[in-house]
């Protein structure tokens, strides 16, 4: 990790480098995704390109109050090492687009940043209810709507929303239960064809974030300094789980 920056109260920026990254390819689309595996953690989470440049990567990441990547990006963690893997994306423009609707929660920001950075010629409205509006985090020349909130009135907003005229483009990121009425909400009462929208769903709702009964910072840490392998470490994860069930 080369540099951490604040860019609002929940979002942090990112600057990865190093020998490992130089192999990294980008996609080339617009809402590309790696997995991001930090210190003491063994399983993923996706987070959006926001720039791949000369072998140095950027990614905007949302905090929240628990979380895998969160108490290690809310922290000084530059100087750590991380593993990446390969970029995917699913962004894909029809010939015949003639605009962009694009609608998406805090967690879609930087996806929707980055298809306005890379499709100028566009007419591009955007619809983004985030805890703060982020002044200037988008280009200049496009329509945005803000609203307050984290993403709970997405649902209605798309439904509510006046469609441009012709045949366009709309992609949505968001919470996934809301991203599955939204999917419905575009067959069968906007009736769009499958190849004019995306809508994926970033994140889940759960009744609450609950601390991790077990933590596997100090166990990973302890099984690296032993020389042990990833499968010895998490045998010795789910150990430790086990036995705090009993």
């Amino acid at each position: 990790m080369l540099h951490r920056e604040q860019l609002s109260e929940h979002l942090v920026r990112l600057r990865l480098g190093g020998e490992g990254l130089r192999t990294l390819t980008s996609t080339g689309i617009a809402d590309e995704w790696v997995g991001l595996i930090v210190p003491g953690q063994f399983q993923s989470r996706y987070y959006t390109v926001r720039r791949l440049d000369h072998g140095e990567l950027t990614l905007d990441v949302v905090v929240h109050d628990v979380g895998l990547v969160t108490e290690w990006a809310g922290g000084d963690c530059v100087g750590d090492e991380v593993t990446i893997t390969d970029a995917k994306g699913s962004f894909l423009l029809p010939a015949d687009v003639e605009w962009l609707l694009l609608v998406g929660d805090l967690t879609a920001m930087p996806a929707m940043a980055r298809i306005c950075e890379e499709h100028p010629g566009l007419p591009i409205t955007v619809v983004a209810e985030t805890p703060e509006p982020l002044a200037g985090y988008l280009p200049d020349g496009v329509t945005v709507h803000w609203s307050a909130g984290h993403g709970e009135g997405l649902a209605a907003a798309v439904e509510a929303l006046d469609w441009p005229e012709g045949p366009g483009y709309f992609w949505m990121a968001g919470e996934s239960a809301q991203m599955r009425a939204i999917r419905k909400h575009l067959m069968r009462e906007r009736k769009l064809p499958s190849t004019h929208y995306d809508v994926m769903g970033y994140w889940r709702a759960t009744a609450g974030r609950q601390p991790r009964a077990v933590d596997p910072g100090p166990i990973y840490r302890a099984g690296k300094a032993a020389g042990k392998t990833d499968q010895e470490i998490w045998a010795d994860y789910d150990a430790a789980r086990e036995k705090s069930d009993d």
